[in-house]
């Protein structure tokens, strides 16, 4: 796990689980977040394709998903228990394109979310939003 300059990563092991056959392949997933965007938490799977895929969700969503189910539609977490690997977090994420389940340690997830919550602690993210280039961002792209 890396933390310095406004930022949290963390490279953790994952397990793809293919919804059809519960076929299990491993992969890397990148976790980062940012002082700059204090309300998401971007996931970037490494598939073996010239970049990896992307998923960006909120920081207590992926939070809250460690202690009881959570999400509706396109993100849904849930926390359960392997008998080797210990507590694990379930990810089951859809798209136009299909849908994907991944599970990952739970801990190496809360280690990861101790560092974003010290970084910017809960009920404080507005404190870390530019609100006036954020503005200014939206009428650019409006224009």
């Amino acid at each position: 796990m890396n933390s310095g300059g406004g930022v949290v990563t963390a490279e953790l092991e994952w397990r793809l689980i293919v919804p059809e056959t519960k076929t299990v392949v491993p992969l890397m997933g990148s976790l980062f977040y940012s002082a700059a965007d204090p309300y998401a938490v971007r996931i970037a799977f490494h598939v073996g394709l010239d970049s990896p895929v992307e998923w960006t969700l909120g920081r207590d969503l992926l939070s809250s998903g460690i202690d009881g189910p959570v999400g509706l539609g396109d993100v849904r977490l849930w926390p359960s228990a392997d008998a080797v690997r210990g507590a694990m977090l379930n990810m089951e994420l859809s798209s136009p394109y299909g849908r994907a389940g991944f599970e990952v340690p739970s801990r190496e997830v809360a280690d990861f979310l101790r560092e974003a919550y010290r970084l910017v602690p809960a009920s404080q993210e507005t404190e870390h939003i530019d609100i006036d280039a954020a503005l200014a961002d939206l009428f650019r792209q409006a224009s």
